[in-house]
């Protein structure tokens, strides 16, 4: 069974470690089979990105921590065989400092970049998710964390038939 797990981080501040939304899309021979969105209650009280993604402290003030979420969080992503974000640097990032600040042992999947993929496969640029999901004519609400999750599934998804 070919599988992998699409992932976007929504960040309160510019620290790694301050997720405060997931969005998670397991892919399972090329569909998608399970999708997981939840707000983050990061270290922090600082939002300094709210004008970009539109939460704030009193959206996950009472919801659970990265630490809490992460039995919810590791079932998606296990037993796939890598994991794809748009800019995975940056999510890869965000993911492994928030698996340490809560001394979980960080996912050893590799990562594919989305941005990078596109590239190759369409030679797209500029290579920011809103021009990739108009070129693929993939609906986006973009910087909702599911919503960018499940762009970048699809952009893997169509790489992949393209290549066949």
């Amino acid at each position: 069974m070919h599988s992998f797990v699409s992932l976007d981080f929504e960040t309160a501040d510019y620290r790694r470690d301050s997720a405060c939304s997931i969005g998670l899309v397991r892919v399972e021979n090329n569909l998608i089979v399970q999708s997981l969105h939840a707000l983050i209650r990061p270290p922090r009280r600082s939002f300094q990105f709210t004008d970009i993604h539109g939460i704030t402290w009193g959206d996950v003030a009472d919801q659970p921590t990265f630490g809490e979420l992460w039995d919810t969080i590791q079932p998606v992503i296990q037993d796939t065989e890598f994991i794809a974000a748009h800019n995975a640097s940056f999510d890869r990032g965000v993911l492994y400092a928030c698996c340490d600040v809560y001394g979980i042992v960080r996912p050893p999947h590799r990562f594919v970049c989305t941005v990078q993929l596109a590239r190759q496969t369409w030679q797209i640029h500029p290579t920011k998710l809103p021009n990739v999901c108009q070129y693929l004519g993939i609906d986006l609400q973009h910087h909702h964390a599911l919503s960018d999750a499940k762009a970048c599934a699809q952009i893997v998804i169509a790489a992949k038939s393209r290549m066949l």
